[in-house]
């Protein structure tokens, strides 16, 4: 079982990618989401694999982020999904973005994923939806009014702000995707300019993603 590969990007395609490792070159099946996070050919990468072996090809899967491989593991588990259709689902919705249309019974949104029928979407809540804990939902925030910093013994400390990371980011991605942008590409943007944004409300990732978005290198991806 191949469980990682590491080695130089030789081929950059729209569904597969060349590493050259030890002398030998491995095509991996990629998302759309994963695609987008790999630098230019001839830099060195690390991916996460999840090798299928089948009757008539051995496949080999790779992805930058590990919740991404254990999302992919969890979908290929629900009956009638294969790894196509798992591929799909991670370059049409962010793991969280995903989480969260299970979490709420979204059938519209996990049937707007090219290939997966109203059928599929159902088994996929069904199967899935006590299944995707490990993702994370909430983020800490400072003290709120009447919250101390510090406590008896120092025991005391800040409360985790209920809000949902993950919601405003969805948010934002929908927002770039009625603006036109594809769910692959407004994931990616919203990816970036979070890192530095703090607690931003969504109208500010979506401006903040808009500009990121204007540079052609992400946009033609």
């Amino acid at each position: 079982m191949i469980a990682s590969v590491r080695g130089v990007l030789l081929e950059l395609g729209d569904g597969t990618i060349i590493v050259e490792s030890a002398g030998v070159g491995y095509e991996l099946h990629i998302s759309m989401a994963t695609r987008a996070a790999l630098p230019a050919p001839g830099h060195e990468v690390r991916l996460h694999t999840r090798h299928i072996v089948r009757e008539d090809a051995q496949l080999l899967f790779g992805f930058t982020e590990r919740d991404e491989l254990r999302l992919f593991d969890l979908l290929i588990g629900v009956n009638g999904v294969g790894p196509r259709i798992a591929i799909a689902v991670l370059s049409g919705m962010a793991p969280a973005q995903f989480a969260r249309a299970v979490r709420d019974e979204n059938i519209a949104a996990i049937t707007a994923v090219n290939g997966v029928g109203r059928k599929t979407a159902e088994r996929l809540v069904v199967e899935l939806r006590d299944k995707l804990a490990f993702l994370p939902t909430l983020v800490p925030g400072p003290p709120g009014p009447g919250e101390s910093g510090a406590g008896e013994g120092g025991k005391r400390g800040r409360k985790p702000r209920l809000l949902e990371k993950s919601e405003r980011f969805e948010d934002a991605i929908a927002a770039l995707v009625t603006l036109g942008y594809s769910p692959a590409q407004a994931s990616e943007a919203v990816r970036r300019v979070s890192e530095d944004a703090g607690d931003a409300a969504a109208e500010d990732l979506v401006k903040r993603a808009l500009a990121v978005l204007a540079r052609p290198t992400l946009v033609t991806r």
